[in-house]
C-alpha cells in the first residue's frame, strides 16, 4: 500500500511538472490565476484516482466524488422566490403576452401565424401549455383582460420565470470562468438578482429571459472551452458544441441573439489567432486540419440547430390561420383550409380569356386593382397625370381586382376549345374585369414616383395619346412549368412592350384621391422582387355578355379552403425572406416606445399593466442606482484601459502581468459584449423599447462587479483605504438592495397603491406611471 501511495505521488508530481512546462508557453491570453486553478483541478482529479485505485485492492469498492457547489444552489434559490413569487397574479393579459399568448393559442391549435423572430421560445412555452391541457381556445383580445378559469396561467408564464432564475447562478459560475474572485462572482449574481428590470420581465410570457439564458450560458460554455483548450483535455469540443448550441438557440428565440453568438465565435477565433496559429509545435498540416474542423463543427451545429427549429415550426403548424395572407399565394394554399377552395377547383394553365386576380409576390400582400376614378389633372407640384383610369396595388380582396388575359388579336373574351395556354415571352393584355379597359402605361411620370411611368387603364378621349396596352410575359421560374403560365405557382413580371420597363409595385401610398392605396409604376429596373406577381384567383370566361360578366365576378369566391405541396425547403426559404423583409413595414410610434440613448439611464420606463380597481401596476423599470452605477464603471473602465496603455507604451508597467492579463481579458468578453449588444440598436429602423436593453445590461452589471474587483486590487495595499473602499461598497450594495424592495411593488403588481404612492415613486418626471384613482 506504501509503495501504491509513492506511485500516485511522484506520477502527482510528473503530471504537475509536464502540466507546467506547457503553461509556460502558452500565450498571454489567460491569467496565471486561473492556470493554478486548473493545477489544483488537475491534483484533485489525481489524488481522487489514486484513492479510487487504492480502495478498488482493500475494499473493491468504488468511490465518486460529486461537489456541490453551495453558494450557487442559495443563489438559484433566492432567484426561484423572487421570480415565482405569487406568480399567477395577476391573472390578467400583460403587455407582449397579447401576443405572445396568441402564438402559444395558435401552437395548440396548429395554426399556422407569422412572427418576424424566430420560433424556439414560443415553442418551449407552448410544451410548457402542451403538458398542462392547454387547449389554445382564449382568446388574447387586448391588455388587461382577464384570464379564463382554465388557462393554466403559471404553467404559461413557468418557463420565462425558470430561465429567468437559471441566469443568476449562471452568471456566478460565468464570473469565475473568467478568473474573478467569488465574492466578485457573488456580487455580480446579486446585482443582477435585485435588479427590478429583470425581474419584471421574468415573470410573464416573455422572451428575453430565454434569451438571456442561452446567450449567457453559451459564453459560459465558450469561455470554459478557452480554458480547457489551454492544456489540451478531452472535454474541450463537449465544451464548444454546447457553447454553439446554447448561443444558437439564442439566436432562435429572437434575432438579438445574433449578437452573443457573434461575440462567443469571435472569441474562439480571436484566441485561435493568438494562441494556435503562432505554436510551432503543431504542423502546418495539423494546423489546416484543426482549422477546418474547427470552422466545420461551429457552422455545421450552429446551421443544423437553426434548421431543426424551423423544421419543427413548420411541421406543427398545418393549419390555415389569420396570418396567412403575408405568406404567398403558394405557401397559402399549402395549408390546410388555406387557399385551398379556390385552387382546388380553379384551371391551373392561364389561358386567353383567363379571369385572374394578380397577387404582388413578395413583401406587402396587396392585389393589382383598379377602380373607375381617374388620376387627378394636376398633382400639387403642378405636373400634368395621363388622365387616366387608376390602378393601384390594393390590400384587400375585392372584385375590381379581377383581370381578364387576352391575346391582341383576339376580339372574344371567352376561352376556346381547345384552349390557348399562355406561355413565356408571349405578348398579352391585361383586361380589367369590372371596366373592361386594358392596362396601360404612357411616358407619363407616376405620381408618387416621378422617375418611374404611371400605369392605368387605358380611356380614349381622342386626343393624340394612343393605347400603349401591350405587356410581355416573362415566367421567372418557367423551367417548372414547362415555360407555361400557371396559376398560383408561377412568377411571373409584366414588360411593357413600347418601354421596355417592368410593372412594379413601388410602396408609396397614393393620397386621398388614391383612397391610400399603394401604387403601381413600371421601372426600368427589371429584375427586382417588387416587380414579381402570381396569379391566386382563377378562372375561365364562358360569356362574352359584359354584365353577366360582371355577376360572375362579383360573386366568386374571394376567401380561401385543399391543399397543395410546397417542400420544406421552399417554405423555409419564403418564410426567412418574410422575417427578415416584412416587420420593415409595421415601423410605427408606441407611446411608450424610447431610444436607445435614453436606456443607460432609465429615461422612461414601459407601462405593462394596471389594475383597474386601483392603482396597483407593472411597470418596467430598472433598478437606478445600479444603472448609473454601471454607466460609472464602463466610464472608469475605458479611462483605466486608456490609461494603462499609454503608460505601457512608455515602458510604465503600473500593475503587475497576471492583473494587466485580467483586466483586458475583462474588457475583451464584457466590455465588448455590453457595446455589441447595444450599439446596433442606433441603426433599427423600428420601434424600440426599454426591454431591448436587457442584454446589454447583463453585461453591464457584470462589468461593474470586475471593476469593483479591480479597484480592490489597486487598494489591497493600502489599509485605509481599503476600508474605506469596505464601507462605501457595503452602503452601495444596501442601496441597491432597498431600491429593489421599494420599487418591486411595480414589478409584481399585487399591492394596491394611491395616488400619493404612485407619486413617491416618481423619481424622474420621465417615468410616466399611470394614476387613474385618487
Amino acid at each position: 500500500m506504501d509503495n501504491i501511495g509513492r506511485e500516485c505521488k511522484s506520477k502527482i508530481r510528473k503530471k504537475d511538472v509536464e502540466l507546467l512546462s506547457k503553461l509556460q508557453n502558452f500565450n498571454d491570453f489567460s491569467c496565471n490565476k486561473s492556470e493554478k486553478k486548473v493545477i489544483n483541478s488537475k491534483n484533485v482529479l489525481y489524488e481522487a484516482d489514486c484513492q479510487i485505485k487504492y480502495d478498488s485492492k482493500e475494499q473493491q469498492t468504488l468511490l465518486i466524488n460529486i461537489k456541490i457547489d453551495i453558494v450557487s444552489i442559495i443563489l438559484f434559490l433566492l432567484a426561484v422566490i423572487t421570480r415565482f413569487y405569487k406568480l399567477g397574479e395577476p391573472r390578467n393579459i400583460v403587455f407582449d403576452e397579447l401576443h405572445y399568448g396568441k402564438y402559444i393559442s395558435l401552437y395548440m391549435r396548429r395554426t399556422f401565424f407569422f412572427d418576424s423572430h424566430p420560433p424556439f421560445g414560443k415553442q418551449l412555452i407552448a410544451t410548457a401549455a402542451y403538458l398542462a391541457n392547454f387547449d389554445g381556445k382564449f382568446k388574447f383580445d387586448r391588455i388587461g383582460s382577464e384570464y379564463s378559469s382554465n388557462v393554466p396561467i403559471f404553467a404559461l408564464r413557468l418557463i420565462p420565470a425558470l430561465c429567468g432564475s437559471l441566469i443568476i447562478p449562471v452568471i456566478y459560475h460565468f464570473m469565475l470562468e473568467l478568473s474573478c474572485q467569488q465574492w466578485t462572482a457573488i456580487l455580480a449574481a446579486l446585482l443582477v438578482l435585485c435588479d427590478n428590470a429583470f425581474l419584471t420581465q421574468s415573470r410573464f410570457i416573455l422572451m428575453e429571459p430565454m434569451l438571456i439564458l442561452f446567450g449567457l450560458f453559451g459564453l459560459y460554455c465558450t469561455i470554459k472551452y478557452l480554458n480547457l483548450q489551454m492544456y489540451g483535455a478531452s472535454s474541450q469540443w463537449i465544451w464548444l458544441i454546447l457553447a454553439l448550441i446554447s448561443l444558437t438557440l439564442s439566436l432562435c428565440i429572437k434575432y438579438s441573439g445574433w449578437f452573443s453568438w457573434i461575440l462567443g465565435v469571435s472569441l474562439i477565433w480571436v484566441d485561435y489567432w493568438k494562441r494556435i496559429i503562432p505554436n510551432r509545435n503543431i504542423s502546418n498540416k495539423n494546423l489546416i486540419l484543426k482549422t477546418i474542423f474547427q470552422f466545420s463543427i461551429i457552422h455545421f451545429v450552429s446551421i443544423i440547430l437553426y434548421l431543426s427549429v424551423f423544421y419543427i415550426h413548420l411541421s406543427i403548424l398545418k393549419k390555415a390561420g389569420p396570418h396567412d395572407s403575408v405568406m404567398t399565394s403558394a405557401f397559402q394554399a399549402s395549408l390546410e383550409g388555406g387557399l385551398a377552395s379556390i385552387t382546388k377547383g380553379q384551371p391551373l394553365q392561364v389561358v386567353h380569356g383567363s379571369q385572374i386576380t394578380l397577387r404582388h409576390t413578395h413583401g406587402r400582400t396587396c392585389w393589382l386593382h383598379s377602380h373607375p376614378h381617374v388620376y387627378p389633372l394636376r398633382y400639387p407640384d403642378k405636373r400634368g397625370s395621363s388622365h387616366q383610369q387608376q390602378v393601384t396595388c390594393y390590400t384587400f380582396k375585392d372584385v375590381n381586382n379581377w383581370w381578364i388575359v387576352k391575346r391582341p388579336y383576339k376580339d372574344t373574351l371567352v376561352v376556346g376549345d381547345p384552349i390557348d395556354v399562355i406561355k413565356h415571352g408571349d405578348i398579352i393584355q391585361l383586361v380589367h374585369g369590372i371596366t373592361s379597359r386594358a392596362l396601360n402605361t404612357h411616358d407619363v411620370a407616376a405620381p408618387m414616383s416621378p422617375h418611374n411611368q404611371e400605369v392605368s387603364c387605358y380611356i380614349d378621349y381622342n386626343v393624340s395619346m394612343p393605347a400603349q396596352n401591350l405587356w410581355k410575359v416573362d415566367i421567372i421560374n418557367k423551367e417548372e412549368t414547362d415555360n407555361a403560365w400557371h396559376s398560383i405557382q408561377s412568377l411571373i413580371r409584366f414588360i411593357h412592350v413600347n418601354s421596355s420597363q417592368a410593372l412594379k409595385f413601388s410602396g408609396r401610398q397614393l393620397p386621398d384621391w388614391g383612397f391610400h392605396q399603394h401604387e403601381v409604376v413600371t421601372d426600368k429596373v427589371i429584375q427586382q422582387e417588387d416587380t414579381t406577381w402570381n396569379v391566386e384567383e382563377h378562372r375561365y370566361t364562358k360569356s362574352e355578355d359584359e354584365k353577366e360578366r360582371e355577376r360572375d365576378m362579383v360573386s366568386a369566391e374571394m376567401i380561401p379552403i385543399v391543399a397543395t405541396s410546397l417542400s420544406f425547403w421552399q417554405k423555409f426559404y419564403e418564410l426567412q425572406y418574410k422575417m427578415f423583409f416584412n416587420h420593415q413595414e409595421n415601423v410605427q410610434n408606441h407611446m411608450y416606445s424610447s431610444e436607445p440613448l435614453e436606456w443607460p439611464l432609465i429615461g422612461r420606463g414601459i407601462a405593462y399593466w394596471v389594475s383597474s380597481e386601483h392603482n396597483a401596476q407593472i411597470y418596467l423599470l430598472g433598478n437606478i442606482i445600479l444603472w448609473y452605477s454601471g454607466v460609472i464603471a464602463i466610464i472608469i473602465y475605458i479611462c483605466l484601459i486608456v490609461f494603462y496603455l499609454i503608460r505601457r507604451r512608455r515602458q510604465y508597467y503600473d500593475i503587475d502581468s497576471n492583473t494587466w492579463c485580467h483586466f483586458t481579458k475583462i474588457g475583451h468578453v464584457l466590455l465588448l459584449g455590453y457595446f455589441l449588444h447595444y450599439l446596433p440598436y442606433f441603426f433599427v429602423d423600428r420601434t424600440l423599447f426599454l426591454h431591448h436593453y436587457l442584454q446589454a445590461l447583463i453585461f453591464k452589471c457584470l462589468l461593474t462587479a470586475a471593476v469593483i474587483e479591480h479597484v480592490h486590487t489597486l487598494l489591497k495595499r493600502h489599509y485605509i483605504f481599503k476600508i474605506a473602499y469596505y464601507a462605501i461598497i457595503c452602503l452601495w450594495i444596501l442601496a441597491i438592495v432597498w431600491v429593489f424592495r421599494k420599487f418591486s411593488v411595480i414589478s409584481y403588481g399585487i399591492i394596491p397603491l394611491s395616488a400619493v404612492d404612485v407619486i413617491k415613486l416618481r423619481w424622474k418626471n420621465s417615468w410616466d406611471f399611470i394614476i387613474h384613482k385618487q
